[in-house]
């Protein structure tokens, strides 16, 4: 449609306007300031939303909406979204990944991301918090043991969430876990200590990294949350994300549900890495969200701006530009490497170790350039509004905070050097196993 035809506020011949010969100019005046927009971008990126997809968002996106509105105020007040992981739950948003015939909503890898990076627009700790639930279920889809399986298909497609413990605080050997099961009475019961169990709070069962004195290596066990031995701390301090449940997790003598088979090729680390990225590309949407909504309801200006309304400040109009261009990459980023990685999971002509190398190198490219964007854009968000955007009543500061947080993790600032690695030597992707501290400078990598 033309701006020419009937029905747009204005009849201009844009054709005429433009040439050289024509003596006028065109009047920017002339553009009612009441003439509607028509919103051109894309709500999630990468490939046109098909009807499956819209399906799943017609779901959730009103779940979406109701946890938007209060998200703000959680983050200030630290309120843990209890209620709002309810909401969620009551749609089975847990259960996205399981197929229909399972009790489950039938979605493609990439829908659960798309769908992801809405819900952390919303709310970044919410988004966060279903990361290890995430990633399990994917292992579940891959089990072949069919009982093992089933049994996990049907509690997820019930509601039920699955925590993380895997990490360790301090004081145990790189390589090795201080966490350990031993037989009670003829069953394995768990004891030790976790940190960063992210979404654990949340959950009805937690996977445990464990030392097993008949197997080699970190082995996964899985336990109920509900055990009286379970004893779960809301104790992460950090200045972001401070409601996803990323604290302590104490158990003693938990007795164990299940142990998952050991895979060194899992793509289990490139899924809880995207779901970062994904979360990653959701506080930028909503830093956008808040730099728009601000620059459009300012009247405040500055005697050194052009005299112009902030809404059509040239400088303004150029760095909200510049923040919606990081977003808008950030977000292909994110997508791109979950098409790849979902391509490579469905791909029969890759072995295990190869399919590992493909998905473990997205996520790390991935993570080079996600997490520079959305820090550089919540940044930004400040030198458009000015220093009023700095009070603690307008809370705009958790989009940095949440940000540069999530991008310490598993840490960043290696993912480069193994990607350049690979590249230039073939040197695969190692896994990550087992944080620790180290006994000599040359100590090696262990399980």
């Amino acid at each position: 449609m033309s701006f020419g035809e009937t029905g747009n506020s204005l009849d201009l011949d844009f054709n005429a306007l433009s040439n050289p010969h024509n003596g006028s100019a065109l009047d920017l005046d002339q553009f009612s300031e009441e003439r509607p927009t028509r919103q051109l971008l894309k709500v999630t990126p990468g490939p046109g939303a098909d009807e499956d997809y819209e399906r799943l968002a017609a779901i959730f996106r009103p779940v979406f909406a109701q946890i938007a509105a209060g998200a703000k105020d959680r983050d200030r007040n630290r309120i843990l979204p209890f209620e709002q992981v309810g909401l969620l739950n009551r749609e089975r948003f847990g259960a996205l990944r399981l197929p229909v015939a399972d009790g489950g909503h039938g979605a493609r890898l990439s829908d659960v991301f798309r769908l992801l990076i809405e819900l952390s627009e919303a709310d970044s700790h919410i988004g966060q918090l279903w990361r290890a639930h995430i990633a399990f279920v994917e292992d579940v889809l891959r089990l072949e043991d069919a009982e093992l399986r089933a049994k996990w298909v049907a509690r997820i497609a019930a509601g039920q969430i699955i925590g993380n413990a895997y990490t360790e605080k301090g004081g145990n050997a790189l390589g090795s876990l201080n966490t350990k099961v031993s037989q009670v009475d003829g069953r394995w019961v768990v004891n030790g200590e976790k940190y960063y169990c992210t979404g654990t709070i949340f959950a009805d069962w937690t996977t445990v990294a464990v030392a097993h004195p008949e197997l080699p290596g970190r082995q996964i066990a899985l336990v109920s949350t509900q055990h009286s031995g379970v004893k779960i701390l809301d104790d992460w301090d950090g200045f972001g994300q401070g409601l996803t449940g990323t604290g302590s997790t104490v158990f003693q003598q938990v007795p164990v549900d299940s142990f998952m088979p050991e895979d060194a090729n899992d793509p289990e680390a490139a899924i809880f890495q995207l779901v970062l990225m994904a979360v990653q590309a959701g506080i930028g949407r909503a830093a956008l969200n808040d730099m728009r909504a601000s620059v459009q309801a300012r009247t405040r200006s500055f005697s050194t701006g052009t005299g112009v309304p902030v809404h059509r400040e040239p400088q303004v109009l150029q760095l909200v530009g510049e923040v919606s261009a990081e977003i808008f990459a950030a977000d292909a980023v994110v997508m791109g490497a979950v098409l790849e990685v979902e391509s490579a999971l469905a791909d029969p002509y890759l072995n295990a170790e190869e399919r590992f190398a493909v998905c473990e190198l997205a996520a790390n490219r991935a993570q080079t350039i996600v997490q520079p964007l959305v820090i550089s854009a919540t940044s930004k968000l400040f030198d458009g509004l000015g220093a009023s955007s700095t009070r603690s009543s307008c809370n705009m500061d958790r989009h940095w905070r949440n940000a540069r947080t999530i991008a310490t993790h598993n840490p960043a600032i290696y993912k480069a050097r193994i990607v350049g690695d690979y590249e230039i030597n073939g040197v695969q992707p190692q896994r990550l196993s087992v944080t620790g501290d180290l006994s000599s400078p040359h100590q090696g990598f262990g399980l």
